[in-house]
This record gives C-alpha cells, sequence and structure tokens, in this order.
C-alpha cells in the first residue's frame, strides 16, 4: 500500500471515528490533526458520504456530517411463544450483525441473549422488540419488553425501598428475584462489556458507560411500563469478554467475587450518609464477594455511625471480605481513619483494611 493511500485511509477513519461526537468540527479537527488543507478533507468527507458512511445535512456554510446507518433492522418476538434466546441469536442476530472480529461477536453473543432472557423470564410481557442500527464504526440494539418494568419488578420482589434502590443493588452484581436459575451476573457483566449501556424502566434511567468506575441514575419525569435496554459498541473495540471477568475475579478461576459499589448512589437527593441504616444499605449482600471496592466519587462527607458501621462493624463480622474505598476525599479519609482507629488491637490484622489511595480499582 502506498504512503498516500495509507495516509487517507488514515484520515478517513480519523473523520469516522471522530464525527459523531463533533458534528460540526470535523473538517477543523481533521485539518489539525494531519495538517492539510481544508478542500483535502473535503474531498475525503465527499468519498465517505458517496461511500454511504457518511450523510451531510445543511448547505455549505452550516454544514453538518453524521454517520449513515448502514443497517436498520428490528423484529418482535411473542413472549407466549417462547423463543429461546440462543435460537434467536443464531436465526436472526448473528447474520444480521453479519462478521465482526471474533472478540465483538463474542460480547454481542453474551449481552444479546442475557438481555433477550431476562426479558423473555422476568417482564411478565406480551412481547420482545428488538432493533439493531450499525454504522461504519458502531452498533446499536435496543431489547424492549412491555412488562412490569425491571426495577419495579425487583423493588417489589426484594421489599426493597423504590427503584432507586432496585438500581442501587442492581449495580453491584450478584442480584437476581430467581436464584434457582438465575445468577444475577447478567446485567452487572452485560454494562461493563458494552461502550455504553442504559436501562430505561419506570420513573428511572440507569446508565454505565466504559471506562467508568460508578453507574448512573437519572429520574425521568413520566414513568412508563416496560424496559428498554440500549447497548453501543465499537465494530473493532479490542476488549474481550473474558478481560471484563477478569477485573472482577480475585483469584485465578474467574469466579464473580470482586465488585465495585458506587457509594453516591446510596445518597438520596442532598442526603448525607450519616446513619448505620445508610451504612447497611450499602453493605447489603457484599459478603457475597471476597473483594468489595467502595468507590466514594460524589460523596464530601460521611458521618462517624455511617463509617463505623463500614470500618469497624462490617470487617469485624466479615474477616473474609476484604474493603477497599477509593476516590476518598481528605473528611471522607478522616472518618474512615477515626473508625479504624477505634478497632483496638487490630490494626493490620482484618483482612478488610482499606487502601484509600484507590490503586486498587478495575477499570470497568
Amino acid at each position: 500500500m502506498s504512503r498516500v493511500r495509507a495516509r487517507g485511509e488514515s484520515i478517513r477513519r480519523f473523520i469516522l471515528e471522530n464525527v459523531q461526537g463533533n458534528p460540526r468540527r470535523i473538517t477543523r479537527l481533521a485539518m489539525d490533526r494531519f495538517g492539510v488543507s481544508r478542500q483535502a478533507i473535503n474531498a475525503h468527507l465527499g468519498k465517505l458520504v458517496h461511500e454511504g458512511a457518511l450523510r451531510e445535512k445543511g448547505n455549505t456554510r452550516s454544514r453538518v456530517y453524521e454517520l449513515a446507518p448502514i443497517l436498520d433492522w428490528h423484529r418482535s418476538y411473542l413472549i407466549a411463544e417462547g423463543p429461546a434466546e440462543d435460537v434467536v441469536w443464531r436465526s436472526d442476530i448473528d447474520p444480521v450483525l453479519g462478521s465482526p472480529p471474533e472478540n465483538v461477536r463474542d460480547i454481542w453473543s453474551y449481552g444479546f441473549t442475557e438481555m433477550f432472557n431476562n426479558a423473555r423470564d422476568h417482564s411478565a410481557g406480551s412481547a420482545i422488540h428488538v432493533a439493531i442500527t450499525k454504522t461504519a464504526v458502531t452498533t446499536e440494539m435496543m431489547i424492549m419488553d412491555d412488562g412490569v418494568g425491571i426495577f419495579r419488578k425487583i423493588q417489589k420482589e426484594l421489599n426493597l425501598l423504590d427503584e432507586h434502590h432496585a438500581i442501587f443493588e442492581l449495580s453491584k452484581g450478584k442480584l437476581t428475584t430467581d436464584p434457582r436459575y438465575h445468577t444475577g451476573e447478567g446485567i452487572f457483566f452485560t454494562s461493563r462489556m458494552f461502550d455504553k449501556f442504559d436501562i430505561l424502566s419506570g420513573g428511572v434511567f440507569f446508565t454505565h458507560e466504559f471506562g467508568d468506575e460508578e453507574d448512573w441514575l437519572l429520574e425521568r419525569p413520566q414513568p412508563r411500563d416496560g424496559t428498554a435496554v440500549f447497548m453501543k459498541l465499537n465494530n473493532h473495540t479490542s476488549r474481550t469478554s473474558r478481560r471484563i471477568f477478569e477485573q472482577y475475579t480475585a483469584d485465578d478461576d474467574l469466579a464473580f467475587n470482586k465488585t465495585v459499589v458506587p457509594v453516591r448512589l446510596a445518597q438520596y437527593g442532598n442526603d448525607k450518609l450519616i446513619s448505620r441504616s445508610q451504612a447497611k444499605r450499602v453493605l447489603a449482600r457484599v459478603e457475597l464477594f471476597k473483594k468489595v471496592i467502595l468507590d466514594f466519587k460524589g460523596v464530601p462527607t460521611i458521618g462517624l455511625a455511617f463509617a463505623d458501621e463500614v470500618f469497624r462493624i462490617f470487617p469485624r463480622e466479615h474477616p473474609g471480605v476484604e474493603l477497599l474505598p477509593i476516590n476518598a476525599n481528605s473528611e471522607v479519609r478522616r472518618m474512615i481513619v477515626r473508625a479504624r482507629a477505634a478497632t483496638a488491637g487490630v490494626e493490620g490484622t482484618q483482612g478488610s483494611r482499606p487502601d484509600v489511595s484507590g490503586d486498587n480499582v478495575p477499570k470497568s
């Protein structure tokens, strides 16, 4: 391949990878990145439009470029007919996705089968709708049911405070309303495999982006029935499902025994984390893991009772669980140190002695 051709392909690849976040500035960004003229970049943009990879809107002065879908596919499935997720994957979804790299196919296989199975087994709805949109760079999938809503169902069956509380428990992993047949790992790992993973259900919106150490929860102004799951992945990511599994294991057998708890999600509105009941909410079910990383990002302060329950009482009662706080500011660190100091004679002996530096957090 000639150097000129290779450079041209590099420019076009840069445009495709950056146009979505910079639809009005992509020409200037490409000019600055490669040190070429506006005319040269416009030529590459025109080629991509001609190939169907991009589409343009507006006139010359206000022209905007965006990724053009090269595939728009959708189909509905009746739950009463009992379509198995692996059958739907083999007959419909896998052929639609085409021939992505093996690691990309593995991620889509895991994500689709887990989310489709959840909707079929737990939604109590009548139908599941699947939609796939593919561009030259990314593929997005939506799996939507018309059931009771995942967060509402978890709240009711596990007797939780509200949908907010359901999301908090879901973010820890190993949460299931049917432990006989489900491990509670599907949503946790799926959310961490994809570039972006969203669940829209009831009155709340759950989202996780690859590379973030915590999950986000947003309120919805108009609650709706059913659940919609959105997954997005770069068509050529180097990520592997095995690598994601390895990030949440504390030994060599790939057992799911390490998790990250976004402590911020235990807060309601402007409430501060000060009570033992709030601490117990943070610690609920974490005894299921060997290593628990408590992410204090966005938490301005904690009370002494909260700190005592987390860093003195819990370690005493669960010596086999290692607690590692990260992203704690100076005020939170001061309360953690104070709580640990209250445990006379155990300094240096508890497995849950925290590393406040936060260097051990897995990148999700």
